[in-house]
C-alpha cells in the first residue's frame, strides 16, 4: 500500500462516519497508519509460536473476581 493508498483510506473512512478532517489532520493520521503498518510488517516476519506471546486477560476496573479471603 502506497502513502497515496493510505491517505486515499484515511480521507473515506473519515467520509463513511462522517468526521471532518482537515488536510493536516488527514495528513498526520495518514502517517500514523503507515508507521503502524510497518510494524505489523516487522512483527509479522518473526517466527513465533502461541506460547511467545501469551494473551492477557483484560478485566475492567471493579470487575474483579472475589478473592477467597472475602468469601
Amino acid at each position: 500500500m502506497t502513502d497515496a493508498d493510505i491517505l486515499a483510506y484515511v480521507r473515506a473512512s473519515a467520509a463513511l462516519q462522517g468526521l471532518a478532517l482537515d488536510e493536516a489532520r488527514a495528513l498526520r493520521v495518514a502517517q500514523h497508519m503507515a508507521r503502524t503498518a510497518h510494524l505489523a510488517q516487522l512483527l509479522d516476519g518473526v517466527a513465533m509460536e502461541p506460547h511467545d506471546e501469551l494473551a492477557e486477560i483484560f478485566r475492567p476496573l471493579g470487575t474483579e473476581p472475589p478473592s477467597i479471603n472475602t468469601l
